[in-house]
């Protein structure tokens, strides 16, 4: 174990390796040995956290519907039971539910472990971890790799427990009873979604438990709901609410059964997008600014932040239109939730952080970034803009969107890719102060986002450095048609007289 590498295996705040062979040139990193000697770092890690024996401690642990999901989580279990600790098994559950276990009443667990990989491939898996104070920090995670290689672990004179709850039910009773109570239908107090047909598509990912655990018992009509079974080959589309493919498919089984709404989730039901009733999107933009206006009918004047990729015509909607105050911030969700907690700490109210993947937060609910309570909170809107006549779309009629916007990703050919994309973003800066119609946006907080203030490019640009990868995301958009390839081109004027670039992706 000694020569194995265990920095490899931290994302950020998460860990995530390679669990199924199968995939040319991918090495599994990720096996029952390896999880087991994680499962006891996270108990060594929680003593020092709680200040609690093992043997006083009691940890959750859930999957989703990976293949490699019942091996893995097996193995974790049986070392976290090692070293003295009780465990309790919830089998398939989602993310926000396993973070919910540590604060339920009647649960309270000291920590708690999902296993998961979100979006990524088949043969991808990972662990997320959860105390009463939220996921745990990348600091964190580096601390529990280094416990693991190490691999000292002193086991216990009588192992921990291992029993098994339906935890999913009690998480998705919270829904049904906010719905309830928010709604206060006056006709049907306990089934407020009568009438209402919802079509869900959880991408045979952990989100089919929602379907019959929350939307039926509230008298929905589910007929058109789609890939509910948890299959983890993903034998129908990627489960990613940013995929164009999932999108589609949540779109068409909405039009084809005339639906009044559409739900998705991701693999692990952190994140979540919407189709109204006429088949269109309820994502990225349109979703942020949904449930934007609905937080602002509740906190007048309050900051809404999200990530660095938003539209213009989301900030015109958010200040003009609902008098609020948008913060954009940096992409990845950790950012945007952290910074309104931030914000909060600071004294500027802050009740929503939400990105355009989908991952939202609010205040009222721990700053959990949950899938299943963003569309919740969308149908307590939808019933009772029913109740009133009206129909959920009318929240954003005003809202402005751009006629073009494209994502492009330019690869950076050098070792030390994020000192070359920090000096590439020096050079832009240089170069955008020699254009008359161009103009730096202030208040940036992740690369450099400019204004194209031409009436034949009409929009704004934002080229950033990839988080973790070697890539430089470049977001364009304009509110005339052709003003993407216009701006596109004066950037390639640009991108030329750079070196170990790979602009190809630009072509349009």
């Amino acid at each position: 174990m000694q020569i194995f590498n265990w920095t490899k295996l931290q994302n950020g705040s998460d860990i995530r390796g390679i669990a199924l062979e199968g995939v040319p040139n991918e090495t599994v990193n990720l096996t029952p040995e390896i999880a087991t000697i994680l499962g006891k770092s996270f108990v060594s890690w929680l003593v020092q956290k709680v200040n609690k024996p093992a043997a006083e401690l009691t940890i959750a642990i859930g999957r989703d519907s990976r293949l490699s999901g019942p091996t893995l989580m097996q193995a974790v279990m049986e070392g976290i039971a090692s070293v003295g600790a009780t465990v309790y098994d919830f089998e398939m559950a989602s993310t926000p539910a396993m973070f919910m276990s540590t604060i339920t009443p009647g649960f309270d667990c000291d920590g708690s472990i999902m296993l998961t990989a979100s979006h990524l491939p088949f043969n991808r898996n990972g662990l997320k971890f959860f105390t009463a104070k939220g996921g745990l920090q990348k600091q964190d995670i580096t601390d529990i790799l280094t416990l693991a290689q190490s691999n000292y672990f002193e086991p216990a004179s009588s192992p921990g427990k291992i029993t098994k709850h339906d935890f999913i039910s009690v998480y998705a009773n919270q829904f049904v009873t906010k719905i309830r109570e928010s709604v206060n239908h006056p006709d049907n107090f306990d089934r407020p979604l009568t009438g209402l047909k919802v079509v869900v598509d959880a991408g045979n990912g952990a989100g089919g438990f929602y379907v019959d655990k929350v939307l039926k018992p509230l008298g929905a009509d589910t007929t058109g709901s789609q890939f509910l079974e948890p299959d983890g080959t993903f034998p129908n589309h990627v489960p990613n609410p940013e995929d164009k493919q999932a999108m589609q498919s949540i779109c068409q089984a909405v039009i084809e059964h005339q639906a009044d709404f559409g739900i998705i989730f991701d693999t692990d039901v952190d994140r979540s997008a919407a189709v109204d009733q006429v088949g269109k999107e309820l994502n990225r933009n349109r979703l942020i600014a949904l449930i934007s206006a609905i937080v602002l009918k509740e906190h007048p004047g309050s900051t809404i932040v999200t990530d660095s990729i938003t539209s213009d015509g989301l900030t015109q909607f958010i200040e003009q239109d609902l008098k609020g105050i948008h913060h954009r911030f940096k992409r990845g969700y950790k950012n945007v939730i952290d910074e309104s907690i931030r914000l909060n700490e600071a004294g500027q109210e802050s009740w929503l952080a939400i990105e355009t993947s989908g991952h939202g937060a609010l205040k009222e609910n721990y700053f959990l970034d949950d899938g299943a309570y963003l569309v919740s909170k969308l149908l307590i809107e939808l019933a009772k803009s029913k109740l009133a006549n009206q129909s959920l779309p009318d929240l954003i009629a005003t809202l402005k969107e751009p006629e073009e916007s494209a994502e492009f990703r330019i690869k950076l050919g050098v070792d030390d890719f994020k000192a070359h994309g920090e000096r590439v973003i020096e050079q832009l800066q240089e170069f955008v102060s020699t254009q008359a119609d161009w103009k730096i946006v202030p208040n940036n907080y992740e690369g450099l986002r400019i204004s194209c203030t031409s009436a034949s490019e009409s929009g704004w640009f934002l080229l950033r450095l990839s988080l973790h990868d070697p890539v430089m995301p470049l977001n364009v958009e304009s509110n005339v048609k052709g003003g993407v390839a216009r701006i596109v081109a004066r950037l390639l004027a640009f991108f030329q007289t750079t070196e170990s670039l790979d602009f190809s992706a630009l072509s349009i």
